[in-house]
C-alpha cells in the first residue's frame, strides 16, 4: 500500500535553544541603553514612514545665523579669508560709490553677480562693505554645497549658505530665502546657477529676478573679472592673479513686472560693468545706450572658435 504523507508538525525550540535566545536578547539589552537615552524600538507589524533627508534643500542653516555663529564667521571672514583673498586674487574694488547711500542695516539687497570660479564667493565676500559683508547669506547649489553633514555645516557656518536648487523651482528654499530677505538679511545669489564652462557667462536665470519682485528688494549687479584664471571649472589648481569687482547701480524692482524680464535686464547692466571694466565709464554707457554693449554669452559657435574668441576679448 502507498505510504500516506504525515504532516509537518512544527519543531518546538528545544529548552537550550529558547533559553540562548532569552540570554542573547538580555545581552542585547544590557548593552544598549534603555530609551530614552537611545532610539526607541519599533512596533512590530507598523509600517515605517518613509524617512525624509535633513541634507541638501532640507538641511536647517537656522543655527548659522545665530550671534555665536556671526562672531565666528565675522572672524573667519575679517581675520582670515580676506588676507587670503589678497595673496591669491588682490582685487581691485571699483562702484563702491554706487552703495555708499544704502544703510544695509535696514535695507537689504540682493547681490547677482557672473560665476566663473569657486574664488567668486570668497573674493566678493571680502570686497563688500563691513556692514554688507556681516549681513549677507550666499545661495548655494543644495546638490554641491549641502550633500553631506559636514559640508553643510562648514558652508553654512563660514558663508552663511543656504541651500537651493539650481536645476529647478524649489518652493521651500525660495520661500526660506525671502524669509530671510525680509529679515534684513541681503543675499547673494549667481543667476547663472553654475560656474561658466569656457569662459562665456550664460544665460541669467530668474532666481534673482523672481526673489526681488517678490520682496522689494533691489538687485545690484555685479561684475567679476579675472577669478577664473585664479581657478577655472573643472581645475583642482590654484593660482595667484589679479581680479576686479564692478558694483552697479542698485536696481529697483517696481520698474519690472515680469522675473525673465528683469533677469534679462540685470544681464545687461553685468554685460555694461564689464565693458566699464575693460574701457571706462563713459564709453560703455554710450555703447549701452546705442544697444551695442558687448556680449558675454560668446559667439554661437564651435568651442573652438568660442575659446579663439575669448582671447581676443581679453586682449
Amino acid at each position: 500500500m502507498p505510504k500516506t504523507s504525515e504532516p509537518d508538525i512544527p519543531k518546538t525550540p528545544s529548552a537550550a535553544q529558547q533559553l540562548g535566545k532569552a540570554f542573547a536578547k538580555s545581552a542585547a539589552m544590557a548593552v544598549r541603553p534603555p530609551f530614552p537615552l537611545s532610539k526607541p524600538n519599533w512596533p512590530n507589524g507598523v509600517a515605517r514612514p518613509e524617512e525624509v533627508s535633513r541634507l541638501g534643500v532640507n538641511y536647517d542653516t537656522e543655527w548659522s545665523r545665530s550671534y555665536p555663529a556671526r562672531i565666528v564667521r565675522a572672524a573667519f571672514l575679517d581675520w582670515l579669508s580676506k588676507p587670503v583673498a589678497r595673496a591669491i586674487a588682490p582685487a581691485t574694488v571699483l562702484g563702491e560709490d554706487r552703495l555708499a547711500g544704502l544703510d544695509f542695516a535696514t535695507n537689504p539687497v540682493i547681490l547677482a553677480p557672473n560665476h566663473a570660479s569657486h574664488v567668486d564667493t570668497l573674493v566678493l565676500l571680502t570686497s563688500l562693505p563691513e556692514q554688507l559683508r556681516h549681513r549677507t547669506i550666499v545661495a548655494a547649489a543644495a546638490d554641491y554645497f549641502f550633500d553631506t553633514r559636514v559640508k553643510s555645516a562648514l558652508w553654512a557656518l563660514t558663508t552663511a549658505a543656504i541651500p537651493i536648487e539650481r536645476n529647478k523651482v524649489n518652493r521651500r528654499s525660495a520661500q526660506v530665502a525671502a524669509d530671510l530677505l525680509n529679515e534684513g538679511w541681503s543675499l547673494l545669489i549667481y543667476p547663472e546657477g553654475g560656474r561658466t564652462p569656457d569662459g562665456w557667462i550664460q544665460k541669467f536665470s530668474g532666481g534673482a529676478a523672481y526673489l526681488s519682485l517678490k520682496t522689494g528688494t533691489p538687485v545690484v549687479p555685479i561684475y567679476l573679472k579675472g577669478t577664473r584664471s585664479v581657478m577655472a571649472k573643472g581645475s583642482s589648481k590654484i593660482r595667484q592673479s589679479p581680479t576686479t569687482v564692478i558694483f552697479g547701480n542698485p536696481m529697483p524692482p517696481a520698474a519690472h513686472e515680469d522675473a525673465r524680464k528683469f533677469a534679462s535686464a540685470i544681464e545687461d547692466e553685468v554685460a555694461k560693468l564689464a565693458d566699464e571694466a575693460e574701457n571706462d565709464w563713459w564709453s560703455a554707457t554710450l555703447r549701452a545706450a546705442k544697444g551695442t554693449t558687448p556680449s558675454l554669452a560668446g559667439p554661437d559657435a564651435p568651442a573652438w572658435r568660442r575659446t579663439w574668441e575669448l582671447g581676443r576679448s581679453a586682449k
